[in-house]
């Protein structure tokens, strides 16, 4: 075991050593191939990390939540329908929602405003996401004014920001109290915007969701992980916007990357035949090309995916940023959390570094069972 192990050792060497010998030829190969790596570790990277971020954002929210439809839209929900739903067995906390949407000219973006549960803002005061007060310029204390839904100028004072650590969720955010909601949106005082609940036992939410459906058939209750599926699906069809976009790149690299190691130049060729002339076996000069181009690949995917790595959790993938979080004008201004999934690791090891190194086997392997006199003319 130990004589096997010295041998790969000094193969290892080798190898190396070959590898220094045509810095150009290996240098701008593994450039390209570092860059490859970059681009599909960074969109993997980014894209799982929104993924996470979304999971723990949803993991407070609402278990089950239950909208009106009418004629197949989502239309406001009466106060009456929380009592045949609190009827309902296996429901611990139910209540309505006020929130809603509205359109600033202004800034050309749309804000989202809230009536949260707990300790709403006073009378005819706000609290703003960090988007919002970007795009306004505005601070805490200054006033902002606003159009309400019957034409009439609102003015808000605005009692403080929302913290930055949630600006995922919250950069487009205004939160207020329940009269100035009703009042500035004209909205009904015996409807919600939806109804929130909470059930006793998790096992039974889809079984609640079904008797809401029976009891009131002008509703949609919305379980949380038909949520959570709907943002993977989101974020998995943006990841394959992004890998469609750079396919042809990366067919670009495969036939580069095929070209380089299908073919031997003379000098190797020279060089295979002067190792069988001292005596080396075939299986030696494979296993010398073998390290050889392992040591390129493997050290070509640690570069491009520490760069990835840094590009996007210490640049929040300034490159990929605006195609994987969407298109809405008040971008979140947010650092991604560091995770890394073992799986996606090991598969983009796999069809970046495998390839690689099979093909230059196969060329090294027909070189290596010709006569070295043959090989050397």
């Amino acid at each position: 075991m130990i004589s096997f192990l010295r041998r790969q050792r000094y193969l290892l060497e080798y190898s190396l050593s070959s590898l220094a010998r045509r810095p150009g030829k290996h240098l701008g190969l593994m450039l390209v191939y570092a860059t490859i790596v970059f681009l599909l570790a960074s969109t993997l990277l980014f894209t799982q990390s929104l993924r996470q971020e979304a999971a723990l954002v949803l993991a407070e929210s609402p278990e089950l939540i239950v909208q009106r439809l009418l004629a197949g839209r989502h239309d406001l929900i009466p106060a009456s329908y929380l009592e045949p739903i609190g009827a309902i067995r296996g429901i611990g906390e139910r209540y309505g929602r006020l929130w809603g949407y509205f359109y600033d000219p202004a800034v050309r973006a749309n804000y989202s405003l809230m009536v949260p549960r707990e300790d709403p803002p006073a009378a005819g005061e706000v609290q703003l996401g960090a988007g919002v007060a970007r795009a306004r310029g505005l601070g805490p204390g200054d006033y902002l004014s606003l159009r309400s839904a019957r034409g009439e100028p609102f003015s808000f004072r605005i009692a403080s920001l929302l913290s930055a650590d949630t600006e995922l969720v919250s950069s487009d955010l205004m939160l207020l109290n329940a009269e100035d909601f009703r009042r500035f949106f004209d909205f009904p005082a015996d409807r919600f915007t939806d109804i929130v609940l909470r059930v006793r036992n998790p096992v039974e939410v889809r079984k609640v969701a079904e008797k809401i459906s029976l009891a009131l058939p002008d509703t949609r209750p919305i379980l949380r992980e038909e949520i959570l599926r709907t943002y993977d699906a989101v974020f998995g069809w943006r990841q394959g916007l992004v890998f469609i976009l750079l396919t042809g790149a990366l067919l670009a690299f495969v036939i580069f990357a095929w070209d380089r190691a299908s073919g031997l130049s003379g000098e190797e060729r020279r060089e295979i035949g002067i190792l069988k002339a001292i005596g080396w076996e075939t299986g030696d000069v494979l296993r010398m090309k073998f390290w050889e181009g392992a040591a390129l690949s493997l050290t070509a995917f640690l570069l491009g995916y520490l760069l990835a790595y840094v590009h996007v959790f210490y640049f929040s993938a300034a490159l990929f940023a605006p195609v994987l979080k969407g298109w809405a004008v008040l971008y979140p201004d947010f650092r991604p959390l560091p995770f890394v999934d073992g799986l996606q690791v090991a598969t983009l090891f796999f069809f970046s570094v495998f390839p690689y190194t099979v093909a230059t086997i196969i060329p090294i392997w027909r070189a290596a069972i010709t006569d070295p006199d043959q090989v050397m003319r």
